[in-house]
């Protein structure tokens, strides 16, 4: 290890700054020389998982194969939204920009994992140094490409509307197959945030709270359900000994309030996402559509009813926990944001379907 003017250092340990001291140096006054926290790191692995949040969450159950294969490795993360990672579980989470790049670019990995075929990223995956590549590069004409025969399947799903509809493998399982590993169920790795102290004395005590995450964004409107969808779902739970509890960002608060105002059902407004996650937490069940609040239902390992029409049920895999249920009329609008056909199939989608789907996965 290095000497520096008598002084020993191990710039391998896994807690080795080089421009601030360690942790087990503020804290404990610990030096190299005989620091019993020394962990020399053997293996450095980065991950390019650029977003949506949805998709990054959902791709942490890598993390998992990842430690059990490779104990002592300094694992890094490069995405949009470092905020959603489990900072505990990562070594180095760093945010898509100039500096994170340049220095990145710098270094050397032993296995660079890049799971997007965003062109930003296919350019990292060819200009950092690493022994091992997985994922996709980027061709001289500037688009994606697998980089190896691994990537070919999801890759090919996702340029093939006609391979897609036809693919029976959850995401999770297309990524692990990606990195050269087998899918066994792993979990997500996700962060509760249950230690922030929330007060929620607010909720509804002594009956199953039924979370109803109301929303999908506004990319792909066709999976929308009409408030009388709703209306007739809330009735239904309340009847039955359950406690409906609206969930939502700034986009549902003016139908959450509509909610809440026809049916009494529990709204406690917007919160910023650490708090909505925690809010989420103290759910019993999760009613959603395929949006945000679905991946983190099945990253906080909820019973689910996942809501679905314009996606292939395939992809998502709810752990066996919950159910999917969809519209009693075929989607004709595979990933598509308007309807072909004028009204979009989820009104074909009764809440008795919905209720029954609740009353299977969560116990009054």
């Amino acid at each position: 290890m290095p000497d520096l003017n008598g002084i020993l250092v191990h710039p391998d340990c896994r807690h080795f700054r080089g421009d601030i001291p360690c942790r087990p140096n503020k804290e404990h006054g610990y030096q190299c020389a005989g620091c019993p926290e020394y962990a020399p790191v053997q293996q450095r692995i980065l991950i390019i998982k650029l977003g949506a949040i949805g998709d990054v969450i959902r791709t942490t159950p890598l993390l998992r194969r990842l430690r059990q294969e490779y104990p002592q490795a300094k694992i890094t993360w490069l995405t949009h939204t470092p905020a959603i990672l489990p900072a505990g579980a990562i070594d180095e989470i760093l945010k898509l920009e100039l500096t994170s790049v340049l220095h990145l670019q710098a270094r050397e990995f032993d296995l660079l994992l890049n799971l997007d075929k965003d062109k930003e990223a296919c350019a990292l995956h060819d200009t950092i140094r690493a022994k091992q590549k997985f994922g996709y590069t980027l061709l001289p004409n500037g688009v994606a490409w697998p980089s190896n025969e691994l990537a070919n399947h999801k890759f090919l799903t996702g340029v093939f509307d006609e391979l897609s509809q036809r693919n029976q493998k959850p995401y999770v399982q297309e990524i692990f197959e990606l990195c050269g590993f087998e899918f066994q169920h792993e979990e997500y790795v996700f962060d509760t945030h249950q230690d922030k102290g929330y007060d929620w004395s607010a909720l509804p005590v002594g009956k199953p709270r039924i979370g109803l995450n109301t929303g999908c964004g506004d990319r792909w409107t066709t999976r929308l359900w009409s408030d009388d969808k709703w209306l007739s779902l809330i009735g239904q739970l309340q009847q039955a000994g359950y406690a409906p509890v609206l969930l939502g960002g700034t986009a549902e608060d003016e139908r959450n309030r509509r909610l809440q105002a026809a049916t009494g059902a529990t709204y406690l407004g917007t919160f910023p996402l650490e708090q909505f996650i925690n809010l989420m937490y103290q759910m019993d069940g999760i009613v959603t559509q395929v949006t945000m609040a679905m991946h983190i239902s099945i990253a906080l390992q909820k019973p689910t009813v996942l809501m679905n029409n314009i996606f292939n049920p395939y992809e998502f895999d709810l752990y066996g926990r919950g159910q999917l249920v969809q519209p009693d009329r075929q989607c004709v609008c595979f990933y598509r944001g308007t309807c072909k056909l004028g009204t979009s199939c989820m009104e074909e989608l009764p809440a008795d379907k919905v209720f029954a789907a609740v009353q299977a996965s969560v116990a009054v």
